[in-house]
């Protein structure tokens, strides 16, 4: 293969991407919008939730409870309910997330040293919300719980001494887990629609038959066609990676060598995807939908991106193991939050490596026939 050749083509696509904003905006633009939409957006993590309270009890223990629910920012008062009120009624209107009952003479019933049964009715129309919510309310009632053993000189020796620590995400923020991934779902769904849409646009304006009647070899073709998207694809990483640095506070832990090394083959095998789908497609329509559909659809739902693959049921497990950002994810996410490198991921690797052999082979194949 002639590298002038191969340099003219890439210099021509280059010249052709910059006077289309259309492309430009798609690799450059794109990119870095998704990543404010899906890094604001796309938040597990649960804060404000409107609490109403029924305190039947109006005591100075009560109101202690209550305020180390709001104090707590996970709850935001929202109304204090008179005894009898409808509380199916109020959460059917939407108008509370949940209710917490405080039965009468709480106050004295703990002074006496009795245990009290305190009601929280939770919307469980959102089960993950819901469940979340639990969790906060069960780690404020035990906070309250052995501060007052605490004030009453009491001392109750637990059976296991739990003292929890979280690792590489000690705030437990989803938006440390999301970004890395969508890293993955950005490079993969730009640089297959861009490559696709590249090599169609030739063969919708008749320049591709002229391509092939010079002294060209498809090789040289491919790679004038790809390495301009990779460059681009590249710089649109380091973009993104400052943006996740200085937006979300997300700064890479590992090597950057090892990012660059991981980003890298997974982008050939993105890019192998969109010649595949070029090969197939006759319109830049057509190549925009099928990009989409082969490049978007696994990279959110099948890679473990947002939704853990564990709970997924056995047939689609098995699926997964053919999405390339699966295994990106895991590099991705291990190099960026954990600094770990790549010898720590040697089986992800393999695949990324075997996946855009054999995509970029498969499509030199179709992409070398004649009639394509």
């Amino acid at each position: 293969m002639s590298p002038k050749k191969i340099a003219a083509v890439a210099w021509k696509e280059l010249r052709q991407a910059s006077r289309d904003p259309l492309s430009l905006g798609m690799l450059l633009g794109v990119p870095f919008m998704m990543l404010l939409l899906y890094g604001y957006a796309v938040n597990f993590d649960v804060r404000h939730i409107a609490l109403a309270v029924q305190d039947n009890d109006r005591g100075a223990a009560s109101r202690e409870l209550v305020a180390s629910f709001v104090n707590s920012t996970y709850f935001d008062l929202v109304a204090d309910l008179p005894a009898g009120a409808d509380l199916r009624r109020f959460t059917e209107r939407r108008q509370a997330q949940a209710i917490l009952v405080i039965p009468e003479e709480t106050g004295r019933d703990l002074a006496a040293g009795e245990t009290v049964q305190l009601q929280l009715i939770l919307d469980g129309v959102d089960s993950n919300t819901a469940t979340t919510v639990l969790g906060y309310a069960s780690a404020l009632v035990a906070a309250a719980n052995t501060q007052r053993l605490a004030a009453g000189g009491r001392v109750q020796v637990a059976p296991i001494d739990f003292e929890p620590r979280v690792w590489y995400n000690p705030e437990l923020k989803s938006t440390r887990f999301l970004v890395p991934g969508l890293i993955g779902f950005i490079l993969m769904l730009t640089a297959v629609l861009s490559t696709a849409i590249s090599v169609v646009r030739e063969k919708e304006r008749g320049t591709m038959e002229q391509l092939r009647v010079t002294s060209l070899k498809p090789g040289e073709l491919i790679l004038g066609k790809t390495l301009p998207y990779l460059g681009i694809s590249l710089i649109a990483t380091v973009l993104i990676l400052a943006a996740a640095r200085v937006l979300f506070h997300i700064a890479v832990a590992g090597p950057y060598l090892h990012l660059f090394a991981a980003t890298l083959v997974y982008l050939i095998g993105a890019l192998g995807l969109g010649l595949l789908v070029s090969s197939v497609a006759d319109t830049q329509a057509m190549a925009f939908q099928a990009g989409a559909l082969v490049s978007m659809l696994p990279a959110i739902f099948l890679s473990g991106f947002i939704f853990p693959i564990r709970s997924m049921p056995r047939a689609l497990q098995i699926v997964t193991y053919a999405v390339p950002a699966r295994y990106f994810n895991v590099v991705l996410r291990g190099v960026i939050l954990k600094g770990a490198g790549l010898e720590s991921y040697p089986r992800d690797m393999a695949f990324l490596v075997l996946y855009a052999l054999a995509v970029m082979a498969l499509s030199y194949a179709r992409l070398a026939r004649k009639e394509v």
